[in-house]
């Protein structure tokens, strides 16, 4: 992208805060959102018994480790904020990386803070109307207030948007460790009878390989988030040694909070009211906390308010780095003049998800997201294999083995084809909402000469805007700025058009 008419930054930039605490912080706050506590009954329903929805959480926890070892790859080779968007943008092009950004803006993003906030605010009003649900506009109006406290919390500051990160992350590890050890206790009692091999795989229904497909898509959903720390790449301290610690510390705590939660639900409930139950923590909570049983509910607010700030701060660089591509209006790439943080982005992405309050299908378009997410994956990963292939001379920090991509591609095409056979009007609206991108792209990207009027019409919209929110454009570091020109594209066009 030109530089032409871009605002001199004055030495401003992201500055690198993110040490590992706040780097595991973002992964795990990230991954762990209200399912666990709320309803990790989609795996054990579709797997058909205990056992081998266990089975199901752990391959699926393996299988989550080696995509994010993949990514670590990516992101010390290619370091640039945005996560695969980035790193799809400079493999496969920009078309390809504008259809990852466009359905990210249109409905991954928005969609999923609209549904984590409503889910805070449900648990926040329900003991004030125990005997009926909350009304739905005192939801929504908590709900957006919610996002709209956060927003501000991270043009505020990363210090501050990271302390509130390690701050929830810790308070939902420390719930889910007190479901843990109220699991271990119920089995020093002998109450594991679903645990015994005779009665962990007595099945409900008669194993089904679709139906486990699905319980793999299941499971792979409620791990995501797993690579929400590349999208911040350019903030992290030392990202070639903190980007894979991170992910070696966080994916297999996150695994072993899944496995052992769920062993801890079901020495207490059996599975018909695991999945019957619409909040299983809650019931968890009563039948063994008795008194303290408020501690439940608490932590599922608890946890969904952290996951709103991680998804608003991570989903917020990612737009940033889009309109550092030229891929959004350049006002999005700006970032504050002292406080360092991309305030446009963030109020961009504020805006959108408010817009989903107003409307009654938030919960139909979230089925679309994770389908198109977990497509996204594969290609990045596939792009990781090609990208060795082309450029075997970038330097790479980090170098895993191709078996590695291989393996979570194997898995990759088996969950997409499972997923296309068994939904194939949720997959298919997830394709035609991708592929709406492609005119928007090839008339906002690709177009260069738009009428003169226009373009003094953005330019006086983005001077009024800078002055009003204080933001230049940013100066990029030394080591995205080395790789930039010669890792841009890999289609041998001059630029990521």
């Amino acid at each position: 992208m030109a530089d032409h008419g871009r605002p001199s930054s004055d030495g401003v930039a992201l500055k690198k805060e993110i040490g590992l605490i706040s780097g595991c912080g973002i992964i795990v706050g990230n991954i762990i959102g209200s399912g666990i506590f709320v309803s990790p009954k989609g795996v054990m329903e579709n797997a058909g018994s205990v056992g081998l929805s266990l089975i199901v959480w752990i391959i699926t926890g393996v299988i989550t480790a080696i995509g994010a070892l993949c990514y670590a790859e990516l992101g010390v080779a290619i370091p640039k904020s945005g996560g695969d968007y980035s790193y799809v943008c400079d493999i496969f092009g920009g078309l390809a990386g504008f259809l990852r950004l466009w359905s990210a803006l249109l409905v991954i993003y928005p969609t999923n803070q609209a549904v984590i906030s409503l889910t805070f605010s449900n648990y926040v009003l329900q003991p004030l109307f125990p005997t009926c649900p909350a009304p739905e506009v005192a939801l929504r109006m908590l709900a957006a207030l919610s996002v709209l406290l956060l927003t501000w919390v991270n043009c505020s500051s990363v210090r501050w948007a990271t302390c509130v990160q390690d701050i929830f992350t810790a308070g939902k590890l420390l719930a889910l460790g007190l479901i843990i050890i109220m699991g271990f206790v119920q089995i020093c009692m002998g109450k594991y009878f679903w645990l015994r091999p005779e009665n962990a795989f007595e099945y409900w229904h008669e194993p089904d390989i679709g139906l486990i497909a699905l319980s793999f898509l299941q499971g792979s959903f409620a791990y995501g988030g797993w690579n929400f720390l590349n999208y911040v790449t350019e903030e992290l301290v030392e990202p070639t040694k903190n980007l894979p610690r991170a992910i070696y510390i966080s994916v297999p705590l996150v695994t072993f909070v899944y496995v052992f939660a769920n062993i801890a639900y079901i020495t207490a409930m059996t599975p018909e009211e695991i999945l019957t139950s619409n909040a299983v923590a809650v019931t968890f909570g009563e039948k063994l906390l008795g008194a303290v049983s408020w501690i439940m509910p608490i932590s599922v607010a608890l946890s969904t308010f952290g996951g709103v700030n991680g998804s608003l701060f991570t989903s917020s660089r990612l737009f940033f780095a889009g309109a550092r591509e030229g891929h959004l209006p350049i006002l999005l790439a700006m970032i504050h003049t002292s406080r360092c943080t991309p305030i446009p982005a963030l109020l961009f992405t504020c805006a959108t998800t408010l817009l989903m309050f107003l409307t009654s299908d938030i919960y139909t378009l979230i089925n679309y997201v994770g389908f198109i997410n977990y497509l996204f994956y594969g290609v990045t990963i596939a792009g990781q294999i090609y990208f060795r292939w082309k450029r075997p001379d970038v330097e790479r920090p980090i170098q895993i083995s191709l078996w590695f991509p291989i393996i979570y591609l194997i898995f990759w095409t088996f969950l997409i084809i499972f997923s296309l056979i068994s939904d194939p009007i949720v997959c298919g609206m997830g394709l035609v909402i991708m592929l709406s991108g492609v005119p928007v792209y090839y008339v906002g990207v690709h177009w260069k000469n738009k009428p003169k009027s226009f373009d003094i019409f953005i330019e006086m919209m983005t001077n009024n805007c800078q002055k009003i929110c204080t933001v230049v454009y940013p100066e990029q570091g030394e080591d995205v700025q080395h790789k930039d020109n010669e890792e841009r594209s890999l289609t041998d066009k001059p630029n990521s058009e």
